[in-house]
């Protein structure tokens, strides 16, 4: 049975192939996944995710897509996710990788 960080890890993977369609940067790694809880014995999955701008195009169907990739994830039971907007997404979330691609130091 894997451990709640393994499976933490496996979902964060999964996060990774996950891309908004107006960026050529993961949902990972541009920072719009804030928390992602994994609540044994079952490992169902709570994650907590933005959107780069409250009026974004994908705010609905985004977060049906941060479900689906979780679900694919090893070991995971039930994902619930969470849209907030609370802090708001600021550049300061990237990853270092995600600002150089996005040439945005």
């Amino acid at each position: 049975m894997k451990t709640k960080e393994e499976i933490k890890q496996a979902v964060i993977e999964q996060m990774q192939t996950v891309f908004d369609p107006e960026l050529p940067v993961n949902i990972w790694d541009l920072g719009l996944i804030y928390e992602i809880e994994v609540y044994p014995p079952m490992n169902n999955v709570f994650i907590t995710m933005t959107v780069t701008a409250p009026n974004c195009p994908v705010a609905e169907t985004l977060p049906i897509e941060v479900q689906a990739a979780a679900e694919q994830a090893e070991g995971v039971g039930e994902v619930n996710v969470e849209m907030t907007f609370d802090p708001p997404w600021t550049k300061e979330f990237m990853s270092e990788l995600a600002k150089v691609e996005l040439d945005m130091f």
